[in-house]
């Protein structure tokens, strides 16, 4: 059976047959969804700011759309 390491402690588990694939365990698999949660997989990003304009054309197509 296939062997991989576990992506949150990198103890080696059997693949096949793991309920908590690709975790070891369901304590690797929660931490691992703590850590998204908090954001800490999130892709950096430029932040921008709205136009007026921007706004305006978002505001039109919503109304668009209820229509």
């Amino acid at each position: 059976m296939p062997k991989v390491k576990c992506p949150q402690c990198g103890k080696e588990t059997e693949f096949t047959g793991n309920e908590f694939r690709p975790f070891c365990s369901e304590r690797c698999k929660l931490l691992d969804l703590g850590s998204w949660a908090d954001g800490d997989y999130a892709v950096p990003g430029d932040v921008t700011s709205l136009s007026s304009e921007d706004l305006a054309q978002l505001e039109a197509a919503l109304e668009k759309k209820d229509e």
